[in-house]
């Protein structure tokens, strides 16, 4: 059967039963983008209640890296689970949470030993690398972006400046976090006094925020996600991230890559600080690392894992089945994913960007590997966030998945398996929904 098969009207019958059913008992903070009610998943093909095939170019938001149910990764569930399901790895041992700490800390770059704290999500993996900076260093403040998403736990929701709405009515928030400029954006507000775009936005740190508001040796940590995700699938200049540790190291400051959204092969590399030879000194992982399980990890450099025993911990964090998936899935992303993904994603990159020639709403595409972010302009050349949310609805209505992110960007995040023939029949659905929005 052709993918995507659409053959009800969205939502289809037992669809709309079933968000009826959850407006009534689901809290109203979730922020469902349409009426998709998944039944089952395969590779990169979501199938819902009443039938409909769709292709997946959202991944879960860049969750489901192996794609859907991969066979492998659900025998290692499986196996796993008929052996135990949980035992608490804060107070006992067991072989999966080893193993999968010995590899992790083989994976993150840079020289030396590693240590890694597991968590049950990304928001708690940065709220492990707050505690951690702060208690090794000694210090208190802080340093995260405009743009950035570190998660909606109080700690990372104080890092997080993607939108205002996140962060409106639950403060006081967490003291002693600042906020600075990202290393770029084609829409830049700032005029440029201290060099390139990149630099500019390193050097506000030391000829600004370190002048008037806080003494670099104060700052326990800067937080930066190596290709903004939340924010617009923003990638910095060449320069902007090597700048940025080189600064960290003048002053001691640790540097933290959030590499939640773009790690596990997701931008072609395993990390994407690996695009730049950044060696972070904390590496906060979630999302892809266990096609869909609920794990997250920090990985932190030996030197700096110098908190106590009991200073944190977690229940759930590194549970045994999850552990197993985690293995699984960075077997198969070492086995030629992340090479999928660096190879099919700059033919992705290339057809959207032809799209441009003939389509004048499109602004700009931007992107590494399997994240690429597509941004969308009115005729005054400003940010259509409306027009952006009306695309994305067309190309629900014809079958292709994509999630929005940043003013007016539609993020393109498939699961790493996805082929050139699913890549082109996307751009295909994706072009005819800006046809039909216009």
């Amino acid at each position: 059967m052709k993918i995507p098969h659409i053959k009800t009207a969205l939502p289809g019958p037992k669809a709309k039963a079933i968000v009826e059913r959850d407006e009534k008992c689901t809290a109203p903070a979730y922020g469902r983008v349409y009426p998709l009610v998944v039944k089952e998943g395969r590779g990169c093909v979501i199938e819902d209640v009443d039938g409909n095939l769709f292709l997946d170019f959202m991944a879960g938001i860049a969750v489901a890296n192996t794609g859907h149910a991969h066979p492998r990764v659900v025998k290692a569930i499986e196996e796993q689970a008929r052996k135990f399901l949980h035992i608490c790895g804060s107070d006992f041992y067991y072989e999966p949470m080893v193993e999968l700490a010995e590899k992790l800390a083989s994976l993150m770059p840079g020289p030396g030993g590693k240590k890694v704290f597991f968590t049950n999500s990304g928001t708690e993996t940065v709220e492990a690398a707050f505690k951690l900076a702060r208690y090794h260093t000694k210090r208190q403040h802080v340093i995260a972006f405009h743009g950035a998403f570190h998660g909606r736990s109080m700690g990372a929701l104080s890092l997080t400046a993607s939108r205002a709405s996140h962060r409106a009515h639950f403060g006081p928030l967490i003291p002693g976090v600042h906020h600075v400029p990202y290393g770029f954006c084609h829409r830049c507000p700032y005029q440029l006094k201290y060099g390139s775009c990149g630099m500019e936005c390193v050097n506000v740190l030391e000829k600004v925020l370190f002048r008037h508001e806080v003494r670099p040796e104060e700052v326990a940590a800067i937080f930066v996600e190596p290709v903004q995700g939340e924010g617009g699938y923003i990638v910095p200049p060449p320069e902007y991230l090597p700048m940025l540790q080189d600064l960290c190291r003048k002053y001691g400051i640790l540097l933290v890559a959030d590499e939640i959204q773009t790690g596990f092969g997701r931008t072609g590399k395993m990390f994407a600080c690996e695009h730049w030879g950044i060696e972070p000194d904390i590496l906060c992982a979630a999302k892809g690392i266990a096609s869909g399980m609920p794990l997250g990890a920090m990985i932190a450099r030996d030197e700096i894992s110098t908190w106590k025993d009991s200073t944190h911990g977690s229940t759930y964090g590194g549970n045994p089945v999850a552990c197993a998936a985690a293995l699984a899935t960075i077997q198969l992303l070492e086995e030629g994913l992340i090479d999928n993904a660096a190879k099919v994603g700059p033919v992705l990159k290339d057809k959207l960007t032809a799209l441009k020639q003939s389509h004048n709403s499109i602004a700009d595409v931007r992107g590494l590997g399997l994240m690429i972010g597509v941004d969308f302009e009115d005729g005054d050349d400003k940010p259509d966030g409306k027009f952006r949310d009306r695309v994305m609805q067309k190309a629900f209505e014809r079958g292709l998945l994509l999630l929005s992110c940043g003013e007016s960007t539609l993020r393109f995040c498939p699961p790493l398996i996805v082929t050139e023939n699913e890549i082109s029949t996307a751009v295909e659905i994706f072009e005819s929904a800006i046809v039909d929005a216009a």
